[in-house]
C-alpha cells in the first residue's frame, strides 16, 4: 500500500501553536506568520476563534490523548511536516496549597504539564525522522521562583522547566531542540480564568485575598502578549538557540535575581512582594 502524500508542501516552515485563540497564543501565531511560517493555531473551540491572517485554526484538547494524536496526524497529512511546536495552552490556579484537592491539582497538571508532554511526544517522531525541529514550551517566571497562594500553578511551571531542560539534552543529537520561554505577568485573561479552591479554608482567607490583590496589581502593569510572542519567535528561529528566553525586562530581572541574590535576601524579597510578614 502506498503512503498517502501530504495535500500541500509549503515552502515555509510549519508551526503549531496551542491555545492560539487569545492572549499569548494568538500573538505568537500572528508573529510566527509574520516571520514567514505556515501557522496552525489550536483551540478547544476553533470555530469560535477570530480569523487571523496567515493562520489556520483546528480543534485541540491538550488533556486528551486522542485529540492530540488527531491534531498532529491532521497537520502532518495536510502539510507534511511540523517544524515548530509552541506549547502555550495553560490554565491558572489561585489558592493556598493546602486548599487544593488532588483532583484540582490534577486538572491543572493535565493541561500545563501532561499537555506539554502529550504534544511533544506526538511531534517528536516526525521531527527526529527529519533531523530538525523546535519545541518551544511557554513556562513562566513562576517556574523559577516561589509563588505563595499559587503553589499549584507554580509547581506545574517548575515541572515544565525540569521536563524541557531534560528533554533538550535527549533530543539535541537528533537535530531537535526543546526550549523555554519565560514570561512575567502578561495582559491576558489569566486572572479571570484561574480556578479558585472549591473548599477554601478560613485560616487562609485574609492572605488569599491579599494574594489576589497582588496578582491584580501585577496584571495592571503587565507586559503585552506581543512581548512574549517576540521571545517565542526568537526561540523558534535563532540559529544558535539558548535554553531559556525570558520575555521582557521584568522576566529578565527576575531570572537574574533568582540566580545572583543570596537565598536569605531572595526569601525576604518574595515575602515583601507578596505582602507577607517578613
Amino acid at each position: 500500500m502506498s503512503t498517502p502524500q501530504p495535500t500541500s508542501q509549503p515552502a515555509q516552515p510549519v508551526a503549531v501553536v496551542t491555545g492560539a485563540s487569545t492572549g499569548i497564543g494568538r500573538a505568537a501565531a500572528a508573529a510566527l506568520a509574520d516571520a514567514g511560517h505556515t501557522v496552525i493555531g489550536t483551540s478547544r473551540r476553533s470555530s469560535q476563534a477570530r480569523p487571523l491572517a496567515g493562520a489556520t485554526f483546528l480543534d485541540l484538547e491538550v488533556a486528551s490523548d486522542e485529540s492530540v494524536r488527531a491534531l498532529v496526524d491532521a497537520v502532518l497529512d495536510r502539510f507534511g511536516r511540523i517544524d515548530v511546536l509552541v506549547n502555550n495552552a495553560g490554565v491558572g490556579a489561585i489558592g493556598a496549597a493546602e486548599e487544593a484537592s488532588p483532583d484540582e491539582v490534577r486538572d491543572v497538571f493535565d493541561v500545563n504539564v501532561f499537555g506539554v508532554m502529550r504534544m511533544s511526544n506526538a511531534v517528536l517522531p516526525s521531527m527526529r525522522s527529519r533531523g530538525a525541529g523546535r519545541i518551544v514550551n511557554v513556562s513562566s517566571v513562576l517556574g523559577l521562583v516561589p509563588a505563595p497562594f499559587m503553589a499549584t500553578y507554580a509547581a506545574s511551571k517548575h515541572a515544565v522547566e525540569g521536563y524541557t531542560e531534560s528533554l533538550d539534552h535527549e533530543v539535541r543529537e537528533h537535530g531537535v531542540r526543546a526550549l523555554l520561554v519565560e514570561p512575567a505577568y502578561t495582559r491576558t485573561q489569566f486572572e479571570q480564568s484561574s480556578s479558585a479552591p472549591a473548599a477554601p479554608l478560613a485560616a487562609y482567607d485574609a492572605r488569599r485575598a491579599t494574594a489576589a490583590d497582588v496578582v491584580s496589581a501585577a496584571m495592571r502593569r503587565a507586559d503585552e502578549p506581543t512581548v512574549v510572542a517576540q521571545a517565542i519567535v526568537r526561540a523558534a528561529t535563532d540559529t544558535a538557540p539558548r535554553l531559556r528566553y525570558p520575555a521582557g525586562p521584568s522576566a529578565s530581572r527576575t531570572a537574574l535575581l533568582r540566580r545572583f541574590v543570596p537565598a536569605a535576601g531572595f526569601d525576604r524579597s518574595i515575602r515583601k512582594l507578596n505582602r507577607l510578614p517578613v
